[in-house]
C-alpha cells in the first residue's frame, strides 16, 4: 500500500511538495511540482517585445529557468557545465524557458 501526503507548498512560486511512502519497499521519496504557466507566459512576452537592435552582451538575459528545473539540473551537474546550458538553451524543447531570439 501506498501513501501520500502534501508536505510543502508555495503559492507564490508554484511549488508543491508531495511526501510518497510505499510500505512494500518501505521507501519514502518526496516529489516537488511546480506550476510555471506564469513564468512561460512572462517569458513569451519578454521574447515577443524583444527588438531586433538589442545587441547581446555579458549580464544580457535570455532565459528564465523555474526553480523546479533549475535545482534538477543542478542536481545532476549540469547547470555548471556551459557547453551543456548553451545546448539546452539554443534547444527547441526548451524555448518556452528563452526571453529572447537567437542563439547563446
Amino acid at each position: 500500500m501506498s501513501e501520500s501526503k502534501i508536505f510543502d507548498t508555495n503559492s507564490d512560486l508554484g511549488i508543491t511538495r508531495t511526501w510518497h511512502y510505499d510500505e512494500e519497499t518501505d521507501q519514502a521519496t518526496i516529489q516537488t511540482s511546480q506550476d510555471v504557466t506564469a513564468i512561460i507566459e512572462e517569458n513569451r512576452d519578454t521574447y515577443n517585445q524583444f527588438e531586433k537592435h538589442d545587441k547581446y552582451g555579458e549580464w544580457s538575459r535570455v532565459a528564465s529557468i523555474p526553480l523546479s528545473v533549475y535545482f534538477k539540473l543542478k542536481a545532476e551537474g549540469k547547470l555548471d557545465d556551459d557547453a551543456y546550458m548553451k545546448r539546452w538553451l539554443n534547444d527547441p524543447e526548451n524555448q518556452y524557458f528563452r526571453t529572447r531570439p537567437g542563439q547563446v
